[in-house]
């Protein structure tokens, strides 16, 4: 059965920032988290793609610094909560403790799906800091069922308030989605949770199966403004759950003006599936991946498909952005070598 309250989390500001190179600005950043605001969304997520401290040349140099729009979304809202992303290794307590100080009042702390453990710290921090808690499992098609809810309680144990399951690479399928949640809710006290990618078109599909088997807390991309194929759709998620009777408190006619009038206009490029982000889903890549890969697909002259396909066969995640390149000049070198 469904639930009836679901609260939806919006990560257009965070997972967005994948799609557009890291480019926010200030500007953007208010226009979109004031018309959130005003559509009454419970949390918005602001940090770069990568979580706090993530602007780096591995990762990708942000235009504007975090704090800078982390601070504009706090004071740009008088309803909603900011929330930010932090994955130990590039994050660090330093930068969790400046975006409580400058008012977030959720940190997402995020970890590849085996390795909870790295996160005791943080999660600690985030709970003494007064912060809303969320373990944050990425890549969660990586692991067997039983380590996912092995790593859920870890999580559980440091604290933390709620536990996503992450498809970083939209590889899930609906089938796959329905057991994991089922198992979390079984093995666990506390909320769970689903952040679901496009990359395979099963975004809302696999959505609504996790809300079917108990995940109450949902993350949504407006306009789809996310990496690779995007996220949820929010605007369309508001308008779905509403159809089944799901509350959410948000303004489903806000939403749609948002998304078309505020987002469509800084999308680079429309939100869609196209062969790089299907691979993602096939392969089971991270997101994050498609615009580097891409680059070293030019710079080195081979199809981005094939560097993603291969990053897939070597189980290459989140963190290993450096193998991006030394995989399209070892695919380039092959390819030299046959001709």
């Amino acid at each position: 059965m469904f639930k009836k309250e679901i609260i939806v989390t919006e990560v257009a500001l965070r997972d967005g920032s994948h799609a557009i190179a890291h480019s926010y600005t200030v500007d953007q950043v208010v226009r979109i988290a004031k018309a959130l605001d005003d559509a009454k969304m419970p949390f918005i997520e602001v940090s770069h793609g990568d979580g706090l401290g993530g602007s780096s040349l591995q990762y990708g140099l942000s235009t504007t610094n975090e704090f800078e729009l982390i601070e504009a979304a706090v004071n740009s809202c008088h309803h909603s909560k900011i929330a930010v992303l932090l994955i130990p290794g590039i994050g660090t307590v330093k930068e969790l403790k400046t975006a409580a100080k400058i008012g977030a009042k959720m940190a997402r702390i995020a970890t590849h799906v085996t390795e909870a453990d790295v996160s005791k710290q943080h999660i600690s921090m985030s709970k003494e800091l007064g912060l809303e808690t969320v373990g944050f499992l990425m890549m969660s098609h990586m692991a067997p069922v039983e380590k996912l809810v092995e790593q859920a309680k870890l999580m559980e144990s440091y604290g933390a308030d709620v536990v996503y399951m992450v498809d970083s690479a939209g590889a899930f399928l609906p089938h796959e989605v329905k057991e994991r949640i089922a198992a979390l809710r079984g093995s666990i006290a506390i909320e769970v949770g689903f952040h679901a990618h496009n990359n395979l078109s099963l975004a809302m599909a696999n959505t609504l199966v996790a809300i079917e088997e108990g995940a109450t807390r949902i993350d949504g991309s407006v306009r789809c403004l996310g990496a690779g194929a995007g996220n949820t759709q929010t605007e369309v998620l508001i308008g779905v759950l509403e159809r089944l009777g799901i509350k959410t408190g948000i303004d489903f006619y806000k939403m749609m003006d948002l998304a078309e009038g505020i987002v469509a206009p800084i999308l680079q490029t429309p939100q869609e599936i196209t062969k790089g982000s299907l691979i993602l889903g096939y392969a089971g890549v991270y997101s994050s991946f498609l615009l580097h890969a891409n680059r070293a697909a030019k710079k080195w002259n081979v199809d981005s498909r094939d560097i993603l396909i291969e990053l897939g066969k070597q189980k290459v995640v989140g963190g290993q952005e450096d193998m991006i390149q030394e995989v399209a000049c070892m695919l380039a070198n092959k390819k030299l070598t046959v001709f």
